[in-house]
């Protein structure tokens, strides 16, 4: 019999540039999924301590102040913060995927888009950077490497006396990399049944230099109203694309978790913004799509979801959008077999005599350093 499991994604904000509060409000969150039964609880992209939405409203050159603030709130990856979250991982027995802005020893500027899967003894899994930073992203973070694309065994149930835990297999990617048929089929190959992808709340692209009529951020246009109002991007239908897409593919389910953009974001934003600029960047903001969290099912279709009140009651939910909250689905990995039997693109409707895909999975780092005696003996 195939296991169930029960996945919360966490649609929420961060405490904007401010690690230890985000990753205090990140402890309770996990907790409370814990409470409610989760096997797995996901986090948006760069969720601590936020993400660079800055570098797409503000020029270049008058944004160093955020990049200061971004380094100094990004964490080490084998830091102090990520082992306080590990250890909530152990204490509830919960997996995490989490996405975080990293920084590293060797430099005192050089970041990672990174995501940790934390497994539920709070050892890391699986530790990924993002491939290629999108867009305005190359103004923060620096590319990644290969080392992260595996695809790790969650425990779905606990076990029991003379049995083992049955558990699933899950891959992350990092928002824009779920355009990247490579980075996903190479997952694929490693016997995916959850995806995970993770998404910032707003991802604007062209400046709204005057106030217009309709703010398509509010419920009452739809998630789709005026999508492409001055050329905006809606996040919307893509991320619901990219998603679909990985899901039929890989005969998969999907976790699309996204960020969640609170108004103390947005006043951080326009306040530290030039003053010719301040108009420009709340009028930008305020008309970039609000992006929404859900479920995607092995056939490609949206999963409806489920959201637990304090008083533990349970509402039906499609998706998560404009409020913050934990929504959550139970996940039958059964559903994963019956597509394969029509297309198995890692199995039996793959040619693996006519296609080939080699993926180099070496941490990269900026010098190696080797003793004298150490080249000689090679040489000899």
């Amino acid at each position: 019999m195939a296991p169930n499991i029960r996945v919360a994604a966490c649609h929420v904000s961060p405490i904007f540039l401010d690690c230890m509060a985000t990753a205090q409000k990140c402890m309770e969150l996990i907790r409370e999924a814990a409470r409610n039964g989760a096997n797995l609880v996901v986090f948006p992209e760069s969720y601590i301590p936020a993400f660079p939405l800055w570098s797409s409203c503000i020029t270049p050159a008058e944004n160093h102040a955020y990049f200061v603030r971004m380094v100094e709130e990004s964490l080490y990856a084998d830091g102090e913060v990520l082992a306080a979250i590990r250890i909530v991982a152990k204490q509830y027995s919960i997996a995490i995927s989490i996405g975080f802005s990293e920084k590293v020893r060797y430099s005192s500027a050089t970041l990672f888009n990174s995501n940790i899967i934390i497994g539920i003894d709070g050892s890391i899994l699986a530790h990924h950077r993002k491939l290629v930073p999108t867009f305005f992203e190359k103004l923060t973070w620096a590319p990644g490497d290969g080392n992260g694309l595996k695809v790790v065994d969650i425990p779905s149930t606990a076990g029991t006396e003379g049995q083992e835990a049955r558990t699933v297999k899950v891959g992350v990617l990092i928002c824009g990399e779920n355009t990247n048929p490579l980075a996903r089929y190479s997952l694929m190959a490693q016997g995916e049944q959850i995806h995970i992808t993770t998404w910032p709340a707003k991802w604007p692209t062209r400046m709204v230099h005057e106030p217009v009529e309709n703010n398509p951020t509010e419920p009452e246009h739809g998630n789709n109203a005026s999508a492409t109002t001055h050329g905006k991007y809606d996040n919307v239908s893509a991320n619901r694309t990219r998603a679909a897409a990985h899901s039929f593919e890989a005969k998969c389910f999907s976790i699309v978790c996204s960020g969640f953009m609170s108004g103390a974001i947005v006043d951080d934003l326009v306040l530290n913004a030039p003053d010719y600029m301040k108009n420009v960047v709340s009028e930008t903001i305020r008309h970039s799509t609000q992006a929404e969290s859900l479920f995607i099912d092995p056939s490609g279709s949206v999963l409806p979801g489920f959201t637990i009140g304090r008083d533990g009651q349970r509402k039906e939910v499609t998706s998560l959008q404009y409020e913050e909250g934990i929504l959550y689905a139970d996940l039958d990995m059964g559903a994963t077999i019956e597509g394969k039997q029509f297309h198995d693109v890692v199995g039996g409707y793959q040619r693996l005599d006519v296609f080939e895909l080699k993926v180099d999975t070496t941490r990269r780092n900026p010098v190696t350093f080797r003793e004298m005696s150490e080249m000689q003996s090679q040489k000899s």
